[in-house]
């Protein structure tokens, strides 16, 4: 399909089959600047990129190079002031840290360009804090934070190269490991040389753009908020484009006008208050990590149907719009099933997009003494599981976790926020402490949306395929708080590929998506709405 048959793609399902406003717009798009990718802008764009890729990966590298653990305070403010140096030198305005009423909460970097005749401002989103990492989880070439090229991914036999010199090609193919590579340095790095791109080729943007990068997205954004709040002022605009998370399964670029919301848990079971010989006392104390098993195994029947009462009946149904663009989007799961080799997906046949339409209770993780060399024979004093609940529309992030208290309270335990007392313990055989984290709700903007229809307009202009629509994402960002505290729409355009492990060992980034998202974003920057 070729550029204009995208935009009549496109315009047909933004507009429904009204034929005369489908010729209207047709006729402008096919005269418009706005047909970025068949005009002069999008090749100079991708023209600067090629030249200056070299520069671009150093830049990226040391960037990543910089640990960003959301806990990490100090190795939070060394990223906060490697990014102001990086908009100060891109000639943005205005570069400041925000902050909120906490002075040692993580800042956002903020910075701004006005554009003369400009009427519409946007604001650019990313977010330069990272997940937790085990070092000994990842491959024996290198560590979370001293980043390596690969010549492809890692589980198809990508071998570690250098970077190469400014005389040597880089292989689009190549991918860069490092702890949030993809998640969500690459954003980071993605808009800052769209910005540059077009500045050093004389290409004016079309709105204002203000630039907000957060410092503690991973960690549930608990300040994001106050910051919001504090700086209303400054973040006034006429929308968000967030960039973070993967384009789709098939490789197309996609536009997001969702999330899902998130709420975690932490479920501890009690056993003896000290551990015991399995040979001595098996069979006769009870066993904490058996019992967390059948707690657990209460909650979801073996097609994943969550069971505890309620836990989907405040669900908002997608609206036809909504409908009819996720049966317009093609269906990964074959592939996925083949790439991650799984013979039979949750949901009873249900498709993937359908499941990600859905609130989830997924087990993150279970402690309960060790395994492996280290194991032994003893019954252990507890059995831990950290439980993530995702939120779709129309759930609220505390009243799930209480349905969730309720379900472990009807399977006959009691339930504590607190270790339990010497006489809690003799009085109450089965002993529960829950603790649920901050925790924020779901947020989803109508594809009928006049930045959604010009995000969808710019971004496809960049893509020589038909992009991919999505009414929501299957992650989570705090986009409602734009809402509450701004009254902000926003979208969401992921450039990371689908397969980047985000949040686990071996992050990685292909080099294309880093170049498709610098042209993205310049046509973004661009557009007219």
């Amino acid at each position: 399909m070729n550029t204009f048959s995208h935009y009549v793609f496109v315009t047909m399902f933004l507009f429904g089959m009204n034929i005369p406003l489908i010729v209207i717009l047709i006729f402008v798009l096919a005269n418009s600047e706005v047909c970025f990718a068949q005009t002069k802008p999008l090749q100079i764009i991708r023209t600067y990129r090629e030249a200056n890729e070299h520069a671009i990966l150093r830049e990226f590298r040391d960037f990543l190079a910089v640990p960003n653990i959301a806990s990490d305070s100090a190795s939070i403010a060394q990223n906060a002031a490697f990014i102001l140096e990086m908009m100060k030198k891109r000639g943005i305005e205005n570069v400041q840290l925000l902050r909120g009423t906490k002075p040692d909460a993580p800042p956002a970097v903020f910075g701004e360009v006005k554009v003369k005749g400009a009427t519409k401002t946007i604001v650019l989103y990313a977010h330069y804090d990272g997940q937790p990492v085990n070092p000994l989880e990842w491959s024996r070439d290198g560590k979370p934070f001293a980043p390596v090229l690969r010549t492809g991914a890692l589980d198809k036999g990508g071998e570690v190269i250098d970077i190469p010199n400014d005389k040597a090609k880089i292989h689009s193919e190549n991918r860069i490991y490092a702890r949030s590579a993809s998640d969500d340095k690459g954003g980071v790095i993605a808009i800052l040389n769209a910005y540059q791109a077009l500045r050093k080729s004389n290409i004016q943007p079309s709105v204002n753009l203000k630039f907000f990068f957060e410092g503690e997205e991973e960690a549930g954004s608990p300040n994001l908020g106050d910051i919001l709040e504090r700086n209303k002022a400054v973040l006034q605009s006429d929308g968000w484009i967030i960039c973070d998370g993967p384009v789709h399964q098939s490789g197309r670029k996609q536009v997001v006008c969702g999330v899902r919301g998130d709420v975690n848990m932490e479920i501890t079971v009690f056993g003896p208050k000290r551990p015991l010989h399995s040979g001595h006392y098996g069979n006769w104390v009870p066993n904490p990590a058996q019992k967390l098993v059948a707690l657990l195994a209460s909650m979801k029947d073996s097609t994943g149907k969550v069971l505890v009462e309620g836990f989907y009946d405040d669900v908002v149904p997608f609206t036809d719009e909504e409908r009819a663009a996720i049966h317009s989007i093609p269906h990964p799961d074959e592939q996925m099933k083949r790439e991650l080799g799984v013979a039979k997906p949750d949901g009873a046949g249900a498709l993937l997009l359908e499941m990600l339409s859905l609130p989830s209770l997924n087990i993150n993780g279970l402690r309960s003494a060790n395994v492996g060399v280290m194991a032994a024979n003893v019954i252990p004093t507890q059995a831990v599981a950290a439980l993530d609940l995702r939120l779709v529309l129309g759930n609220d992030w505390q009243r799930q976790t209480d349905k969730i208290k309720r379900h472990i309270q009807k399977q006959g335990w009691f339930v504590l926020d607190r270790d339990p007392t010497d006489e809690e313990r003799l009085q109450y055989a089965n002993i529960a402490k829950v603790r649920v984290y901050p925790g924020y709700n779901a947020q989803r903007t109508p594809l009928s949306h006049p930045l959604a229809k010009a995000v969808i307009t710019a971004v496809q202009s960049s893509s020589e395929e038909t992009i991919v629509i999505v009414p929501s994402l299957g992650g989570s960002l705090p986009l409602y708080l734009f809402e509450k505290y701004l009254q902000s729409t926003t979208v969401t355009v992921p450039i990371a590929n689908h397969d980047n492990n985000q949040h686990a060992e071996n992050e990685n980034l292909r080099l294309q998506n880093l170049w498709n998202g610098i042209e993205t974003f310049a046509a973004i920057m661009v557009m007219r709405f």
